[in-house]
């Protein structure tokens, strides 16, 4: 439980990383003209996150969930992809990147790294970690809850961001 206790500590300090860069981008964002949209579904996202690693820890402890290597060392490899494919993402839109919803007026649509494959490849990363952590130590409740959850929230959040970026010119552009 102590290694695994662990990983999520470590998930969770990758977070504040994100939170860290999207402040900076943020200031940088609305220096550019930037509107904010989908202020409303933030603070659920906020909590639906934290929840998932809370959960994941109170489910192992409480309902003694056991570690299945098969499971968790396939959930882990999962983990660490998604891992790679959000930093991927932040990395390719650059300045851009947020965990909020802000255009800056007059950018193109980024087309290049992982959004050359998929329109919202971020969220193929939430989708991913969200089942995979937990399951790393076999807590399948929280994976089941959060995935339930955050498709409805990822509903909202998806076209809110259309919605926000539909203006937007599209050019071929790879990096922020």
């Amino acid at each position: 439980m102590i290694w695994y206790t662990a990983l999520v500590l470590a998930v969770a300090g990758e977070r504040v990383a994100e939170l860290a860069v999207a402040r900076r981008n943020a200031r940088w964002s609305l220096e550019r003209g930037a509107v904010e949209r989908g202020r409303g579904h933030y603070p659920a996202m906020v909590v639906l996150h934290t929840a998932l690693l809370l959960g994941a820890l109170v489910e192992v402890r409480l309902a003694d969930r056991p570690f299945e290597p098969a499971l968790g060392w396939a959930m882990l490899a999962v983990l660490l992809a998604s891992q790679a494919l959000r930093w991927w993402c932040v990395h390719t839109l650059g300045r851009r990147w947020n965990t909020r919803v802000l255009v800056v007026p007059g950018l193109p649509l980024v087309t290049g790294g992982p959004y050359r494959l998929l329109r919202h490849p971020n969220y193929v990363a939430v989708v991913a970690e969200g089942i995979a952590l937990p399951l790393v130590h076999g807590a399948w409740l929280t994976a089941l809850v959060f995935t339930l959850a955050n498709a409805a929230l990822l509903t909202v959040r998806i076209r809110c961001e259309n919605r926000a970026l539909a203006g937007l010119p599209a050019a071929s552009v790879s990096g922020p």
